[in-house]
């Protein structure tokens, strides 16, 4: 009570004890002086000269009390024009607790949010060079050995027919990656751009996710890998794109699979609580930097060459980029717990209670 009385944090009280102080002070002026004029016994003149002495009392008073808002409301005025000019690094002083300060704190805060859009258009410029950078170097690989293959059926340069079908099926592997690439492209643009809406319909998620595994084992031991499933038996419902969802779980168990250190092992898992469904891919493989870890979800972010394997074709470095935006667009997230070489991917869903209850 006694902050507020003092105007400290009212610029509205501050103004009313300037005023209150500048009229006592004039008024004990006007007084000395009365009392000055009276023993002169000057008369009736002298009171008008006295009654225009504490006026101008009382605007100088009241000058001098209300001085520092003046001189905060011009510093708060430059911080304007030197943010306006471009120096959003500039931040205005908190000098005050009143309205004035509130003001000071908007127009830093609205420097702070000028400066994060600004950065965030230059990130996004860097981004569009690197999108354009990365999709032509993605595709330009493909499309010169396709040439190249090309060229050498055009002028017959091959020795024998056995030679001849190496080729014709060197171009075919080629074309069918380039076309995977720019599918992958398609989907990412797609999806970031939000013209792909989910078809949503309520899905039995312990049977998809079988199908899938079932699906997938095969690929996995021709390429000497294992796959452990350890698939809670409860009927948990989700409601989901069921091709987009396929798509984000299959370039997770891709991704492992081209990651893993050979022989090895995958491991799925699928749990839930109350509110969440988890499903967890685990793999062992080549150590990454906390750098890389963070860059992972990145897209056209590619690990170092040496953990690929030569068997399986690399994509253009979007498959972990457009997992993480599928499950985001399901209202879930996508984490990463990477440990020596063990690399845990987590994709954690909202469950549709009504089906859970039923369930228990």
């Amino acid at each position: 009570m006694t902050t507020l009385l003092n105007g400290k944090k009212s610029i509205r009280l501050d103004l009313f004890w300037s005023c209150i102080y500048s009229f006592v002070l004039s008024f004990l002026v006007g007084a000395y002086l009365a009392n000055y004029i009276n023993q002169l016994e000057y008369g009736y003149l002298f009171n008008i000269a006295n009654l225009t002495i504490m006026v101008l009392t009382f605007i100088l008073f009241f000058y001098l009390f209300t001085r520092r808002i003046v001189r905060y409301l011009l510093t708060l005025a430059n911080g304007l024009n030197q943010i306006s000019s471009g120096n959003l690094q500039y931040r205005v002083p908190i000098q005050r607790q009143d309205e004035l300060g509130n003001v000071a704190l908007s127009i830093n805060h609205m420097a702070d949010q000028m400066e994060q859009l600004i950065q965030k258009e230059r990130k996004m410029e860097q981004s569009k060079m690197e999108l354009i950078t990365g999709v032509s170097h993605d595709l330009r690989t493909p499309l010169t050995s396709i040439i190249g293959y090309v060229d050498l059926l055009r002028t017959r340069a091959f020795r024998d027919e056995q030679e001849y079908e190496r080729f014709i099926e060197n171009t075919y592997n080629k074309a069918i990656y380039l076309k995977d690439l720019i599918d992958e492209l398609f989907e990412y643009t797609r999806l970031t751009s939000n013209i792909a809406p989910l078809h949503l319909q309520t899905i039995k998620i312990k049977e998809l996710l079988e199908q899938m595994l079932f699906e997938f084992e095969p690929i996995a031991q021709e390429n000497q890998v294992t796959l452990i499933k350890k698939i809670n038996q409860s009927e948990i419902h989700l409601e989901i794109d069921n091709e987009k969802f396929v798509r984000a779980i299959d370039n997770l168990l891709m991704n492992a699979l081209k990651f893993s250190i050979k022989p090895g092992e995958i491991s799925v898992s699928m749990t839930y609580d109350v509110q969440f469904l988890y499903i967890t891919i685990e793999n062992m493989g080549t150590p990454i930097t906390k750098q890389q870890e963070e860059q992972l979800f990145e897209r056209f972010y590619k690990v170092d060459i040496s953990r690929n394997t030569q068997s399986i074709m690399t994509g253009a470095g979007l498959g972990l980029s457009i997992t993480q935006n599928i499950i985001q667009q399901h209202g879930g997230e996508i984490t990463l717990s990477h440990q020596t070489g063990h690399f845990a991917f987590t994709v954690k869903l909202p469950i549709l209670h009504d089906f859970f209850r039923n369930s228990l």
